[in-house]
Protein backbone atom coordinates (compact mmCIF):
# COMPACT_ATOMS: atom_id res chain seq x y z
CA UNK A 1 0.00 0.00 0.00
CA UNK A 2 1.53 3.29 -1.10
CA UNK A 3 1.24 6.47 1.41
CA UNK A 4 -1.21 9.07 -0.50
CA UNK A 5 0.66 12.36 -1.67
CA UNK A 6 -2.32 14.84 -1.15
CA UNK A 7 -1.84 16.42 2.58
CA UNK A 8 -5.34 16.50 2.68
CA UNK A 9 -5.89 12.24 2.03
CA UNK A 10 -2.35 12.07 4.10
CA UNK A 11 -4.26 13.62 7.13
CA UNK A 12 -7.51 11.28 6.90
CA UNK A 13 -5.63 8.38 7.61
CA UNK A 14 -3.46 9.08 10.13
CA UNK A 15 -6.79 9.96 11.67
CA UNK A 16 -8.29 6.50 10.91
CA UNK A 17 -4.98 5.23 12.69
CA UNK A 18 -5.38 7.36 15.73
CA UNK A 19 -9.14 6.35 15.82
CA UNK A 20 -8.30 2.67 15.63
CA UNK A 21 -6.10 2.94 18.70
CA UNK A 22 -8.02 4.56 20.99
CA UNK A 23 -10.49 2.10 20.07
CA UNK A 24 -8.22 -0.60 21.54
CA UNK A 25 -7.09 1.16 24.23
CA UNK A 26 -10.72 1.74 25.16
CA UNK A 27 -11.26 -2.08 24.75
CA UNK A 28 -8.01 -3.18 26.60
CA UNK A 29 -9.35 -1.16 29.69
CA UNK A 30 -12.70 -2.85 29.53
CA UNK A 31 -11.16 -6.35 29.55
CA UNK A 32 -8.84 -5.34 32.35
CA UNK A 33 -11.81 -4.47 34.21
CA UNK A 34 -13.75 -6.80 33.36
CA UNK A 35 -10.30 -8.95 35.16
CA UNK A 36 -10.62 -7.29 38.29
CA UNK A 37 -14.18 -8.01 38.95
CA UNK A 38 -13.55 -11.81 38.02
CA UNK A 39 -10.39 -11.85 40.43
CA UNK A 40 -12.59 -10.07 43.36
CA UNK A 41 -15.60 -13.07 42.52
CA UNK A 42 -13.10 -15.65 42.65
CA UNK A 43 -11.46 -14.56 45.77
CA UNK A 44 -14.88 -14.00 47.82
CA UNK A 45 -15.66 -17.32 46.63
CA UNK A 46 -12.40 -18.73 47.94
CA UNK A 47 -13.23 -17.34 51.42
CA UNK A 48 -16.72 -18.94 51.57
CA UNK A 49 -15.40 -22.19 50.71
CA UNK A 50 -12.69 -22.31 53.47
CA UNK A 51 -15.86 -21.51 55.50
CA UNK A 52 -17.78 -24.40 54.34
CA UNK A 53 -15.08 -26.88 54.91
CA UNK A 54 -14.05 -25.90 58.37
CA UNK A 55 -17.33 -26.97 59.49
CA UNK A 56 -16.55 -30.43 57.79
CA UNK A 57 -13.40 -30.16 59.88
CA UNK A 58 -15.39 -29.26 63.16
CA UNK A 59 -17.79 -32.23 62.59
CA UNK A 60 -14.77 -34.79 61.82
CA UNK A 61 -13.62 -33.72 65.90
CA UNK A 62 -16.35 -33.78 67.10
CA UNK A 63 -17.51 -37.36 65.55
CA UNK A 64 -13.82 -38.55 66.85
CA UNK A 65 -14.39 -37.14 70.08
CA UNK A 66 -17.41 -39.32 70.68
CA UNK A 67 -17.60 -42.29 73.24
CA UNK A 68 -16.32 -45.61 71.15
CA UNK A 69 -16.02 -43.37 67.89
CA UNK A 70 -12.32 -42.45 67.90
CA UNK A 71 -10.80 -45.52 66.83
CA UNK A 72 -13.43 -45.77 63.48
CA UNK A 73 -12.71 -41.97 62.83
CA UNK A 74 -9.63 -41.29 63.89
CA UNK A 75 -7.58 -42.90 60.62
CA UNK A 76 -9.72 -40.48 58.13
CA UNK A 77 -9.53 -37.59 60.32
CA UNK A 78 -6.09 -37.88 60.20
CA UNK A 79 -6.17 -38.03 56.42
CA UNK A 80 -8.15 -34.76 56.30
CA UNK A 81 -5.75 -32.92 58.28
CA UNK A 82 -3.07 -33.63 56.16
CA UNK A 83 -5.27 -32.98 53.11
CA UNK A 84 -6.27 -29.06 54.90
CA UNK A 85 -2.52 -28.84 55.41
CA UNK A 86 -1.44 -29.47 51.72
CA UNK A 87 -3.88 -26.99 50.38
CA UNK A 88 -3.16 -24.58 52.82
CA UNK A 89 0.40 -24.77 51.95
CA UNK A 90 -0.45 -24.85 48.23
CA UNK A 91 -2.73 -22.18 48.65
CA UNK A 92 -0.12 -19.87 50.25
CA UNK A 93 2.15 -20.54 47.80
CA UNK A 94 -0.11 -19.27 45.16
CA UNK A 95 -0.41 -15.96 46.66
CA UNK A 96 3.11 -15.61 47.31
CA UNK A 97 3.52 -15.86 43.19
CA UNK A 98 1.04 -13.15 43.17
CA UNK A 99 2.51 -10.36 44.86
CA UNK A 100 6.06 -11.12 43.31
CA UNK A 101 4.19 -10.44 39.79
CA UNK A 102 2.72 -7.55 41.34
CA UNK A 103 5.71 -6.67 42.59
CA UNK A 104 7.60 -6.95 39.53
CA UNK A 105 4.85 -4.97 37.48
CA UNK A 106 5.68 -1.85 40.32
CA UNK A 107 3.71 -2.81 43.07
CA UNK A 108 0.58 -1.71 44.69
CA UNK A 109 -0.51 1.99 45.29
CA UNK A 110 -2.25 3.66 48.54
CA UNK A 111 -5.63 1.61 48.15
CA UNK A 112 -4.09 -1.91 47.01
CA UNK A 113 -4.92 -1.45 43.40
CA UNK A 114 -2.02 -2.70 41.26
CA UNK A 115 -0.42 -0.07 39.85
CA UNK A 116 0.40 -1.40 36.62
CA UNK A 117 -2.52 -3.74 35.39
CA UNK A 118 -1.62 -4.02 31.74
CA UNK A 119 1.95 -4.75 32.25
CA UNK A 120 2.78 -7.91 30.39
CA UNK A 121 6.50 -8.05 30.95
CA UNK A 122 6.32 -9.15 34.67
CA UNK A 123 4.16 -12.34 33.92
CA UNK A 124 6.01 -13.46 30.78
CA UNK A 125 9.52 -12.99 32.82
CA UNK A 126 8.69 -14.70 36.03
CA UNK A 127 6.22 -17.25 35.19
CA UNK A 128 7.82 -18.04 31.42
CA UNK A 129 11.29 -16.86 31.63
CA UNK A 130 12.28 -17.79 34.73
CA UNK A 131 10.05 -21.41 35.18
CA UNK A 132 7.62 -20.08 37.67
CA UNK A 133 4.75 -21.21 36.11
CA UNK A 134 6.70 -24.93 36.19
CA UNK A 135 6.75 -24.80 39.82
CA UNK A 136 3.02 -24.04 39.87
CA UNK A 137 2.41 -26.68 37.60
CA UNK A 138 4.07 -29.00 39.59
CA UNK A 139 2.79 -28.19 42.59
CA UNK A 140 -0.94 -28.17 41.72
CA UNK A 141 0.20 -31.94 39.93
CA UNK A 142 1.64 -33.17 43.53
CA UNK A 143 -1.58 -31.61 45.72
CA UNK A 144 -4.05 -33.81 43.14
CA UNK A 145 -2.08 -36.71 43.29
CA UNK A 146 -2.06 -36.67 47.23
CA UNK A 147 -5.37 -35.89 47.22
CA UNK A 148 -6.45 -38.77 45.16
CA UNK A 149 -4.37 -41.00 46.97
CA UNK A 150 -6.77 -40.99 50.48
CA UNK A 151 -9.76 -42.10 48.95
CA UNK A 152 -10.72 -45.72 49.46
CA UNK A 153 -13.80 -46.17 47.87
CA UNK A 154 -13.23 -47.37 44.05
CA UNK A 155 -16.15 -46.03 42.34
CA UNK A 156 -15.93 -42.45 44.17
CA UNK A 157 -11.88 -42.11 43.24
CA UNK A 158 -12.67 -42.96 39.76
CA UNK A 159 -15.43 -40.18 39.85
CA UNK A 160 -12.71 -37.52 41.12
CA UNK A 161 -10.14 -38.90 38.75
CA UNK A 162 -12.39 -37.28 36.59
CA UNK A 163 -13.90 -34.51 37.93
CA UNK A 164 -11.73 -33.12 40.89
CA UNK A 165 -10.91 -29.35 40.02
CA UNK A 166 -7.30 -29.53 40.26
CA UNK A 167 -6.65 -30.66 36.51
CA UNK A 168 -3.47 -30.00 34.91
CA UNK A 169 -4.55 -29.57 30.61
CA UNK A 170 -1.98 -29.01 28.24
CA UNK A 171 -2.25 -26.05 25.62
CA UNK A 172 -1.88 -27.27 22.06
CA UNK A 173 1.07 -26.97 19.75
CA UNK A 174 0.72 -23.46 18.02
CA UNK A 175 2.86 -21.03 15.83
CA UNK A 176 3.35 -18.89 19.42
CA UNK A 177 3.85 -21.94 21.61
CA UNK A 178 5.47 -24.68 19.32
CA UNK A 179 6.42 -26.88 22.45
CA UNK A 180 3.20 -26.62 24.14
CA UNK A 181 4.63 -25.03 26.83
CA UNK A 182 2.11 -25.00 29.71
CA UNK A 183 3.53 -21.64 31.03
CA UNK A 184 3.95 -20.45 28.24
CA UNK A 185 0.43 -21.17 27.22
CA UNK A 186 -1.05 -19.46 30.30
CA UNK A 187 1.15 -16.55 31.58
CA UNK A 188 2.92 -15.67 28.29
CA UNK A 189 2.34 -12.19 27.11
CA UNK A 190 -0.63 -12.01 30.05
CA UNK A 191 -1.48 -8.24 31.63
CA UNK A 192 -0.81 -8.89 35.29
CA UNK A 193 -3.93 -8.06 36.43
CA UNK A 194 -5.02 -11.26 34.30
CA UNK A 195 -2.30 -13.24 35.47
CA UNK A 196 -3.24 -12.35 39.56
CA UNK A 197 -6.68 -13.32 38.32
CA UNK A 198 -5.68 -17.02 36.82
CA UNK A 199 -3.83 -17.96 39.76
CA UNK A 200 -6.74 -17.17 42.03
CA UNK A 201 -8.90 -19.45 40.06
CA UNK A 202 -5.83 -22.07 40.13
CA UNK A 203 -6.69 -21.29 44.25
CA UNK A 204 -10.30 -21.84 43.71
CA UNK A 205 -9.78 -24.84 42.29
CA UNK A 206 -7.71 -26.07 45.18
CA UNK A 207 -10.36 -25.19 47.80
CA UNK A 208 -12.97 -27.05 45.35
CA UNK A 209 -10.95 -29.94 45.11
CA UNK A 210 -10.56 -29.75 49.44
CA UNK A 211 -14.00 -29.84 49.61
CA UNK A 212 -14.63 -32.69 47.60
CA UNK A 213 -12.23 -34.77 49.29
CA UNK A 214 -12.80 -34.32 53.04
CA UNK A 215 -16.28 -34.95 52.31
CA UNK A 216 -15.47 -38.19 50.73
CA UNK A 217 -13.62 -39.11 53.66
CA UNK A 218 -16.45 -38.16 56.05
CA UNK A 219 -18.47 -39.87 54.03
CA UNK A 220 -15.84 -43.19 53.95
CA UNK A 221 -16.16 -43.23 57.78
CA UNK A 222 -19.77 -43.38 58.09
CA UNK A 223 -20.09 -46.37 55.79
CA UNK A 224 -17.60 -48.80 57.47
CA UNK A 225 -19.95 -49.39 60.36
CA UNK A 226 -21.14 -53.06 59.98
CA UNK A 227 -24.85 -53.88 60.56
CA UNK A 228 -24.99 -57.44 62.21
CA UNK A 229 -28.22 -58.95 61.28
CA UNK A 230 -27.31 -62.36 63.26
CA UNK A 231 -26.66 -63.56 66.59
CA UNK A 232 -25.60 -66.59 68.31
CA UNK A 233 -24.79 -67.52 71.87
CA UNK A 234 -21.90 -68.40 73.14
CA UNK A 235 -20.00 -70.71 75.82
CA UNK A 236 -16.52 -70.96 75.98
CA UNK A 237 -15.41 -73.59 79.01
CA UNK A 238 -12.21 -71.77 80.97
CA UNK A 239 -11.00 -75.35 81.76
CA UNK A 240 -11.35 -77.97 79.02
CA UNK A 241 -9.48 -81.09 81.28
CA UNK A 242 -10.66 -80.80 84.95
CA UNK A 243 -10.29 -83.64 87.14
CA UNK A 244 -12.72 -84.33 90.03
CA UNK A 245 -13.77 -81.73 92.60
CA UNK A 246 -11.56 -79.18 90.63
CA UNK A 247 -13.90 -76.06 89.68
CA UNK A 248 -15.33 -75.54 86.25
CA UNK A 249 -15.75 -72.23 84.88
CA UNK A 250 -17.25 -70.60 81.24
CA UNK A 251 -17.46 -67.68 79.86
CA UNK A 252 -21.52 -67.15 78.12
CA UNK A 253 -22.13 -64.36 75.61
CA UNK A 254 -24.15 -62.89 72.87
CA UNK A 255 -22.17 -62.63 69.73
CA UNK A 256 -23.49 -60.67 66.91
CA UNK A 257 -22.28 -61.12 63.26
CA UNK A 258 -23.07 -60.31 59.43
CA UNK A 259 -23.75 -63.21 57.60
CA UNK A 260 -22.37 -61.60 54.23
CA UNK A 261 -18.90 -59.91 55.93
CA UNK A 262 -16.71 -62.57 56.24
CA UNK A 263 -13.78 -62.37 58.62
CA UNK A 264 -10.22 -63.89 57.59
CA UNK A 265 -9.09 -65.90 60.15
CA UNK A 266 -5.46 -67.44 60.61
CA UNK A 267 -4.04 -69.96 62.91
CA UNK A 268 -0.11 -68.85 63.29
CA UNK A 269 0.45 -70.96 66.15
CA UNK A 270 -0.47 -74.94 67.74
CA UNK A 271 -1.30 -76.22 64.47
CA UNK A 272 -4.52 -77.11 63.03
CA UNK A 273 -6.21 -75.35 60.20
CA UNK A 274 -8.63 -73.46 59.31
CA UNK A 275 -11.58 -75.41 57.07
CA UNK A 276 -14.23 -72.87 56.21
CA UNK A 277 -16.32 -69.69 56.97
CA UNK A 278 -19.09 -69.01 56.66
CA UNK A 279 -21.98 -66.72 58.19
CA UNK A 280 -19.00 -65.09 60.02
CA UNK A 281 -17.80 -67.98 61.57
CA UNK A 282 -14.57 -69.86 61.34
CA UNK A 283 -14.43 -73.68 62.13
CA UNK A 284 -10.81 -74.78 63.48
CA UNK A 285 -9.96 -78.05 63.66
CA UNK A 286 -7.33 -80.84 64.16
CA UNK A 287 -6.33 -83.71 65.29
CA UNK A 288 -5.15 -84.44 68.77
CA UNK A 289 -1.67 -85.32 69.26
CA UNK A 290 0.82 -85.00 71.67
CA UNK A 291 -0.01 -85.26 75.70
CA UNK A 292 -0.53 -82.08 77.43
CA UNK A 293 -1.36 -78.73 77.24
CA UNK A 294 -1.52 -78.05 73.87
CA UNK A 295 -1.86 -73.41 72.90
CA UNK A 296 -3.24 -72.48 70.12
CA UNK A 297 -3.21 -68.83 68.48
CA UNK A 298 -3.85 -67.05 65.28
CA UNK A 299 -5.88 -63.46 63.99
CA UNK A 300 -9.05 -62.63 63.13
CA UNK A 301 -9.53 -59.59 60.43
CA UNK A 302 -12.41 -57.70 59.14
CA UNK A 303 -12.56 -55.22 56.24
CA UNK A 304 -14.85 -52.52 57.43
CA UNK A 305 -14.87 -50.30 54.47
CA UNK A 306 -11.76 -50.41 53.47
CA UNK A 307 -10.19 -50.35 56.80
CA UNK A 308 -8.88 -53.28 58.09
CA UNK A 309 -9.24 -54.55 61.61
CA UNK A 310 -7.53 -57.50 63.18
CA UNK A 311 -7.36 -58.78 66.87
CA UNK A 312 -5.94 -61.97 68.78
CA UNK A 313 -6.66 -64.70 69.74
CA UNK A 314 -5.76 -67.82 72.16
CA UNK A 315 -7.22 -70.86 73.12
CA UNK A 316 -5.73 -74.13 75.48
CA UNK A 317 -6.75 -77.55 75.46
CA UNK A 318 -5.42 -80.45 77.25
CA UNK A 319 -4.78 -83.54 75.61
CA UNK A 320 -4.86 -86.73 77.77
CA UNK A 321 -3.65 -90.36 77.59
CA UNK A 322 -6.08 -93.11 77.63
CA UNK A 323 -5.34 -95.06 80.44
CA UNK A 324 -4.11 -97.90 79.26
CA UNK A 325 -0.08 -98.51 79.26
CA UNK A 326 1.67 -102.09 78.74
CA UNK A 327 4.69 -103.00 80.82
CA UNK A 328 7.92 -105.32 79.55
CA UNK A 329 8.62 -106.86 82.98
CA UNK A 330 12.05 -107.93 81.50
CA UNK A 331 12.76 -104.83 79.44
CA UNK A 332 12.42 -101.87 82.22
CA UNK A 333 16.16 -101.34 82.50
CA UNK A 334 18.24 -98.39 82.74
CA UNK A 335 22.42 -98.10 82.22
CA UNK A 336 24.72 -96.15 83.81
CA UNK A 337 26.86 -93.86 82.33
CA UNK A 338 24.03 -92.07 79.82
CA UNK A 339 20.73 -90.10 79.72
CA UNK A 340 17.86 -92.75 79.43
CA UNK A 341 15.12 -91.32 78.41
CA UNK A 342 10.87 -91.71 79.93
CA UNK A 343 7.56 -90.79 78.68
CA UNK A 344 5.00 -90.30 82.07
CA UNK A 345 1.56 -90.14 81.25
CA UNK A 346 -1.46 -90.16 84.23
CA UNK A 347 -4.35 -90.93 82.90
CA UNK A 348 -7.04 -87.57 84.33
CA UNK A 349 -4.58 -85.50 85.18
CA UNK A 350 -2.48 -82.77 84.09
CA UNK A 351 1.14 -83.42 82.64
CA UNK A 352 1.88 -79.58 84.03
CA UNK A 353 0.87 -81.60 87.53
CA UNK A 354 2.94 -84.53 86.81
CA UNK A 355 6.35 -85.50 88.20
CA UNK A 356 8.83 -88.95 88.17
CA UNK A 357 10.55 -89.71 91.24
CA UNK A 358 13.47 -92.10 90.87
CA UNK A 359 15.61 -92.59 94.36
CA UNK A 360 19.88 -92.34 93.84
CA UNK A 361 19.08 -90.88 90.14
CA UNK A 362 18.83 -87.65 88.42
CA UNK A 363 15.55 -86.93 86.98
CA UNK A 364 15.25 -83.82 84.39
CA UNK A 365 12.44 -82.79 82.80
CA UNK A 366 12.87 -82.73 78.46
CA UNK A 367 12.71 -78.92 77.49
CA UNK A 368 8.87 -78.06 75.70
CA UNK A 369 7.99 -81.90 76.09
CA UNK A 370 5.37 -81.87 79.01
CA UNK A 371 6.16 -85.41 80.32
CA UNK A 372 9.70 -86.26 79.25
CA UNK A 373 12.38 -87.06 81.32
CA UNK A 374 16.09 -87.69 80.77
CA UNK A 375 16.82 -89.62 83.52
CA UNK A 376 20.73 -90.71 84.93
CA UNK A 377 21.73 -93.62 87.35
CA UNK A 378 25.28 -94.22 88.96
CA UNK A 379 24.65 -97.56 90.55
CA UNK A 380 23.53 -100.78 89.54
CA UNK A 381 20.33 -101.99 91.52
CA UNK A 382 16.85 -102.33 91.19
CA UNK A 383 14.64 -98.97 91.69
CA UNK A 384 11.03 -98.32 92.27
CA UNK A 385 10.24 -95.20 89.93
CA UNK A 386 7.37 -93.36 91.06
CA UNK A 387 4.66 -91.02 89.52
CA UNK A 388 3.61 -88.11 91.69
CA UNK A 389 0.78 -85.81 90.99
CA UNK A 390 -0.06 -82.54 92.17
CA UNK A 391 -3.49 -82.26 93.76
CA UNK A 392 -6.11 -79.15 95.41
CA UNK A 393 -4.94 -80.54 98.72
CA UNK A 394 -1.31 -81.73 98.13
CA UNK A 395 0.27 -84.44 96.01
CA UNK A 396 -0.25 -87.61 95.60
CA UNK A 397 1.30 -91.37 94.35
CA UNK A 398 -0.52 -92.18 91.22
CA UNK A 399 1.85 -95.31 89.81
CA UNK A 400 4.76 -97.01 90.11
CA UNK A 401 7.68 -99.21 88.20
CA UNK A 402 10.77 -100.92 88.80
CA UNK A 403 13.38 -100.17 87.48
CA UNK A 404 16.79 -102.49 87.69
CA UNK A 405 19.81 -100.36 86.47
CA UNK A 406 22.80 -101.83 84.64
CA UNK A 407 26.01 -101.11 83.21
CA UNK A 408 26.33 -100.48 79.74
CA UNK A 409 27.63 -103.66 77.86
CA UNK A 410 30.97 -104.27 77.34
CA UNK A 411 31.95 -103.10 73.58
CA UNK A 412 33.65 -104.83 71.08
CA UNK A 413 37.28 -104.36 69.90
CA UNK A 414 37.82 -104.04 66.17
CA UNK A 415 40.27 -102.81 63.42
CA UNK A 416 38.27 -101.80 60.24
CA UNK A 417 35.15 -102.97 61.10
CA UNK A 418 37.05 -106.72 62.15
CA UNK A 419 38.08 -108.55 65.09
CA UNK A 420 39.04 -111.73 63.09
CA UNK A 421 40.21 -112.63 59.69
CA UNK A 422 42.29 -111.47 57.03
CA UNK A 423 42.84 -107.92 55.56
CA UNK A 424 45.22 -106.45 52.60
CA UNK A 425 48.02 -105.03 54.15
CA UNK A 426 47.23 -102.03 52.47
CA UNK A 427 43.62 -101.82 53.99
CA UNK A 428 45.47 -101.87 57.79
CA UNK A 429 48.12 -99.36 56.99
CA UNK A 430 45.70 -96.83 56.42
CA UNK A 431 43.28 -97.80 59.68
CA UNK A 432 43.78 -94.85 62.37
CA UNK A 433 43.60 -97.17 65.45
CA UNK A 434 41.38 -99.32 67.78
CA UNK A 435 38.03 -99.09 67.44
CA UNK A 436 35.29 -100.18 70.70
CA UNK A 437 32.14 -100.62 69.02
CA UNK A 438 28.71 -101.18 70.69
CA UNK A 439 26.90 -103.28 68.41
CA UNK A 440 23.03 -103.55 68.24
CA UNK A 441 22.82 -100.86 71.55
CA UNK A 442 20.08 -97.96 71.49
CA UNK A 443 21.89 -95.51 73.46
CA UNK A 444 24.97 -93.20 72.28
CA UNK A 445 27.80 -94.25 74.09
CA UNK A 446 31.33 -93.67 73.30
CA UNK A 447 34.04 -95.95 74.48
CA UNK A 448 38.17 -95.30 73.74
CA UNK A 449 40.93 -97.87 73.68
CA UNK A 450 43.51 -96.62 76.57
CA UNK A 451 45.75 -99.25 76.19
CA UNK A 452 46.96 -102.14 74.39
CA UNK A 453 49.92 -104.95 73.32
CA UNK A 454 51.31 -105.79 69.75
CA UNK A 455 52.94 -108.69 68.89
CA UNK A 456 53.27 -110.00 65.08
CA UNK A 457 54.24 -113.67 64.10
CA UNK A 458 55.88 -113.29 60.70
CA UNK A 459 55.18 -115.83 57.84
CA UNK A 460 59.01 -116.66 57.97
CA UNK A 461 60.69 -115.73 61.18
CA UNK A 462 60.03 -115.12 65.13
CA UNK A 463 57.67 -113.74 66.92
CA UNK A 464 57.86 -110.09 67.09
CA UNK A 465 56.87 -108.07 70.42
CA UNK A 466 54.86 -107.92 72.69
CA UNK A 467 54.87 -104.13 72.69
CA UNK A 468 52.71 -102.16 75.10
CA UNK A 469 51.20 -99.41 73.39
CA UNK A 470 49.28 -96.56 75.45
CA UNK A 471 46.35 -94.90 73.55
CA UNK A 472 44.03 -96.30 71.09
CA UNK A 473 46.73 -95.81 67.87
CA UNK A 474 48.43 -98.30 65.53
CA UNK A 475 50.76 -95.84 64.01
CA UNK A 476 52.38 -94.01 65.35
CA UNK A 477 52.10 -95.49 68.67
CA UNK A 478 54.48 -93.96 70.76
CA UNK A 479 56.81 -97.21 70.89
CA UNK A 480 59.28 -96.65 67.81
CA UNK A 481 60.12 -100.44 67.70
CA UNK A 482 56.58 -101.27 66.82
CA UNK A 483 56.60 -99.19 64.81
CA UNK A 484 58.98 -100.39 62.63
CA UNK A 485 57.73 -103.98 62.90
CA UNK A 486 54.34 -102.16 61.54
CA UNK A 487 56.49 -100.97 58.98
CA UNK A 488 58.10 -104.35 57.46
CA UNK A 489 54.29 -105.95 57.36
CA UNK A 490 54.19 -108.38 54.55
CA UNK A 491 51.24 -110.47 53.44
CA UNK A 492 51.09 -113.62 55.07
CA UNK A 493 52.13 -112.17 58.78
CA UNK A 494 49.65 -112.35 61.71
CA UNK A 495 48.87 -109.67 63.89
CA UNK A 496 47.92 -110.10 67.69
CA UNK A 497 46.26 -107.09 69.79
CA UNK A 498 45.54 -108.14 72.89
CA UNK A 499 44.84 -106.82 76.86
CA UNK A 500 43.00 -104.13 75.11
CA UNK A 501 41.28 -101.53 77.67
CA UNK A 502 38.68 -98.93 77.06
CA UNK A 503 36.18 -96.65 78.84
CA UNK A 504 32.91 -95.38 78.52
CA UNK A 505 30.83 -93.22 79.55
CA UNK A 506 30.42 -95.06 83.12
CA UNK A 507 34.22 -94.00 83.62
CA UNK A 508 35.05 -97.93 84.26
CA UNK A 509 37.72 -99.77 82.39
CA UNK A 510 36.75 -102.62 80.39
CA UNK A 511 39.33 -105.64 79.09
CA UNK A 512 37.94 -106.25 75.74
CA UNK A 513 38.43 -109.29 72.97
CA UNK A 514 41.42 -109.70 71.39
CA UNK A 515 42.20 -108.63 67.40
CA UNK A 516 43.95 -111.54 64.94
CA UNK A 517 44.33 -110.25 61.76
CA UNK A 518 46.15 -112.08 58.65
CA UNK A 519 47.46 -109.96 56.08
CA UNK A 520 47.09 -110.51 52.64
Amino acid sequence: MSMPKEPRQLMINLMYLVLTALLALNVSSEILHAFKVINRSVTSSNAAIVDKNQQVYAAFDENEKQKGQEERIKPFNDKAKQIRKDADAAVKFLEEWKEKVVARAGGRDEKGEIEKEDDIDASTFLLVEQKGGDEIKKTLEDLRTKMLSVVSEKDAKANLEKNLPIKIEEPEKSENNPQASWSFGYFNNMPTVAAVTLLAKFQNDIRNSEAAIINQLIAEAGNIQVKFDEMAAIAVPKNSYVLAGQKVEANIMLAAYNKAVQPQVVSSGGGGRITKVENGVAIWETMAAGAGLQTVKGTVSIDLGGRVETRPYEFQYMVGSTGASIQLDKMNVMYIGVENPVTVSAAGYSLQDVSLVIADASVVPTAGKLGHYEVRVEKPGERIAKIIAKTATGSTEVGTMPIRVKFIPDPVAKIGGKSSGSMPTSSFRAQAGIAAVLDNFDFQAKYIVQSYEFSMLPKRGDLVGPYKVAGYRLVPSGNSSMDDAIKRIKPGDKLFFDEIVAVGPDKRPRKLNSVILTML
